[in-house]
């Protein structure tokens, strides 16, 4: 039973018949890669790829990844992560990867060469805590039915479509981004919203903190930071950017929170 699969980089001759090689492992089954691998082996002709530049290992729900190169140090994307890494540092020998759907990308002279690797879907405990005694206090409360939600939700939305390092939304663009789920949003009201969030996510002290605390520059970007790292906003939380169903909707219970 295979549990990983490996898609090397394109090629032309992948782009002409639209096919591309895989390579399938099993549990405890490895997989060399590099310029001058032997048989059985993933060979990557490119003159930046070491001869030997890596193994990757097939373990059940997950694989990891051997970085034999001397001096170059990869990363592990999740494409589906909204910026989510790791490095593999040179030298480093099974380094464990936990995510389903992997993107290797290996510096190559001016080029990234991309390794793609698939696991098998994860399983995750279903349920909460047990019934007894009090409920764990979150981390982070957050209502997905205000509207302090939908502006961080337009905030995270280009780096949760697939652009890791997007440049964040302007408030004017966040304004237009709401207008169909929120058509009297204005540039006054997603502003305070930006801040309550700041002092609701506990980036910054509340107003009535008797130290203020020093100023907050880059508050979009840590807020953008901590939301996608926690994943407090995901890419299905975005339909609450969509125009309601119809008019009508049940409001929250403050026009602007």
């Amino acid at each position: 039973m295979y549990s990983i699969i490996v898609v090397p980089p394109p090629t032309t001759e992948d782009r002409s018949d639209h096919v591309r090689r895989q390579f399938r492992l099993a549990p405890g089954e490895r997989l060399a890669f590099g310029r001058a691998v032997p048989g059985g082996g993933l060979p990557i002709r490119h003159e930046g790829v070491s001869r030997r530049a890596g193994e990757i290992t097939a373990h059940g729900t997950f694989w990891t990844l051997s970085n034999l190169s001397a001096h170059q140090t990869y990363v592990v994307e999740n494409p589906e992560g909204a910026g989510e890494h790791v490095k593999v540092a040179p030298g480093r020998l099974d380094a464990p990867v936990p995510f389903e759907f992997s993107r290797i990308v290996l510096p190559a002279g001016g080029d990234l060469l991309p390794v793609e690797v698939w696991a098998p879907r994860h399983d995750y405990l279903r349920g909460e805590d047990g019934a007894d005694g009090e409920p764990t206090a979150p981390a982070f409360s957050l209502d997905r039915t205000k509207r302090y939600f939908a502006v961080l939700a337009a905030l995270c939305e280009p780096r949760l479509r697939g652009a890791p390092h997007a440049p964040l939304p302007t408030v004017a663009e966040v304004v237009d981004r709401l207008g169909p789920a929120w058509p009297a949003a204005s540039r006054t009201s997603v502003q305070w919203n930006i801040d309550y969030l700041a002092v609701k996510l506990r980036l910054k002290p509340g107003p009535d903190c008797a130290e203020a605390g020093p100023r907050l520059n880059g508050k979009k970007e840590s807020l953008v930071s901590l939301a996608l790292r926690f994943d407090l906003v995901r890419e299905d939380d975005l339909v609450v950017l969509a125009a309601p169903p119809h008019a009508g909707a049940a409001a929250p219970r403050r026009a602007d929170r």
